[in-house]
């Protein structure tokens, strides 16, 4: 049964928990501010000594994220703490695509992911060895018809997709994000490797996590809360974000069945 945090806050139940992973977009910002009574909950947190990673299912290393978080006003004490799925993309494209050509899926600010070997990147499908998909292009924003077109001659390729998200929410506007087109991709019979929530290697490269008494806080059930899962971390959802109309209209107990995901606690927005 889902334990509601709303009356308690946090606070009620930090002690019992050495290591949170918290979701920056969403849970600590909506992509244009920040979410102050969750910035309180990290420093709060870091009072107790805590072990805090902001983890962001953000198609860019980990310094390009703490600098647009920096432009918003937080503190340097809590954008240390920040690790993003570019980051941990890059890391594995270090390894083994480095020399190989790839075409990028996204938009031209997402370029940053990639400038150790841009020198590789083709204008043209055709000439790539694998698919670089961080996020949709800007022309075509939400036309996911336009990739499926795009990508039925070139399913034997395979896909790097940096951000698992489906959508997200830039202030009160819903964007597709690079999991739309990797789902298309997949539905077409196309390899995808992932990074990011809901998948292991984000947690895991993050920071050592072993040995750890673990929650997970998050407001998207497909990445935060499955990721949570998963890796059999305790698990709290931020009932505001992305899920607010589905959980408003069903309950939480209804809508956590449908997307077969186990919710230990819920909250309506972060807060102490």
């Amino acid at each position: 049964m889902t334990k509601n945090l709303d009356l308690n806050g946090l606070q009620s139940i930090a002690d019992n928990y050495d290591l949170f992973y918290i979701d920056l977009w969403g849970v600590v910002h909506n992509g244009i501010n920040l979410h102050e009574k969750a910035i309180v909950v990290l420093k709060e947190l870091l009072k107790k000594n805590k072990i805090l990673v902001l983890l962001t299912n953000a198609p860019r290393p980990n310094k390009t994220v703490q600098n647009f978080l920096e432009k918003m006003g937080m503190d340097k004490i809590l954008r240390d703490h920040v690790f993003t799925s570019g980051e941990a993309a890059l890391n594995y494209l270090k390894k083994s695509y480095i020399s190989k050509k790839f075409y990028h899926i996204g938009p031209p600010r997402d370029f940053d992911l990639f400038y150790l070997f841009e020198k590789n990147k083709c204008e043209d499908i055709s000439d790539s060895e694998y698919l670089l998909c961080t996020g949709l292009f800007d022309d075509h924003d939400k036309d996911l018809k336009f990739y499926k077109d795009l990508l039925e001659k070139h399913i034997a390729k395979k896909m790097i997709c940096t951000n698992p998200d489906l959508i997200v929410d830039r202030g009160e506007v819903r964007e597709l994000c690079a999991g739309s087109v990797a789902m298309v991709f997949e539905k077409m019979g196309g390899e995808v490797v992932y990074f990011g929530k809901p998948h292991p290697e984000v947690y895991n490269q993050s920071i050592d996590n072993k040995n750890k008494k673990i929650l997970a806080i998050g407001d998207n059930l497909n990445t935060d809360i499955k990721g949570a899962n998963l890796l059999n971390y305790d698990s709290l959802l931020i009932s505001n974000g992305i899920h607010r109309n589905e959980i408003r209209n069903k309950g939480i107990q209804d809508v956590s069945k449908e997307y077969e995901a186990i919710v230990n606690f819920i909250q309506s927005d972060l807060k102490w």
